[in-house]
């Protein structure tokens, strides 16, 4: 499996990949600092990869720019093949964030996902606060089903931090811990076929 588009290309990941992760930059925002990829040995690696990996109801695939160099990867986690879903995943070095890379990978993964894969429905998880990532999917055609209170990775978070301040409204605090919305979105194979 190969998909390439202007500016990208999507294959399997390979152990390859996870090495050349450690030399990803670092999200400034607090809030995202769970998605920045942890300090990891050697050894470490080859378990993450091998949990990434090892499942049949679970893909992973790097996504290498022009230059090939390794920028993210999706992954698509608890595949139903009868019913035809599973629930997406995308990580995407800092670096490259912001730049367009989102939407070129997600159009092109989606319409192998619903075409070549012969998928139905993706689903997948974000964050409320992280506006840029749920306006992107909303761009996909992906609608909101629902969603839930989840404990925040950080309970050490500072609350007057200014990404803080502009997400509050992503958040709870309750009984001295701080919980953040999650959402749930959906997108089925008609809908994004007939948006792109």
């Amino acid at each position: 499996m190969r998909i390439k588009g202007k500016r990208v290309i999507i294959r399997p990941l390979i152990l390859e990949d996870v090495y050349s992760m450690r030399n990803w930059g670092y999200h400034s925002n607090p809030l995202l600092a769970d998605y920045n990829f942890p300090i990891m040995d050697n050894e470490d690696i080859k378990k993450w990869y091998e949990v990434k990996t090892k499942s049949f109801f679970n893909k992973y695939y790097g996504i290498l720019n022009k230059d090939n160099r390794l920028i993210g990867y999706i992954g698509i986690k608890g595949i139903k093949f009868i019913r035809g879903q599973s629930t997406l995943g995308i990580v995407l070095d800092p670096n490259y964030i912001n730049k367009g890379y989102g939407t070129e990978v997600l159009k092109n993964f989606l319409n192998y996902y619903f075409t070549r894969m012969k998928m139905k429905i993706m689903y997948l998880e974000v964050t409320k606060f992280n506006t840029r990532a749920y306006q992107l999917y909303k761009n996909m055609g992906f609608k909101l089903i629902s969603y839930y209170l989840d404990e925040f990775f950080n309970q050490d978070l500072d609350l007057n931090n200014n990404y803080y301040l502009q997400g509050k409204s992503g958040f709870v605090i309750k009984d001295g811990k701080i919980y953040n919305y999650i959402y749930k979105m959906e997108l089925d194979k008609n809908t994004f076929l007939k948006k792109f």
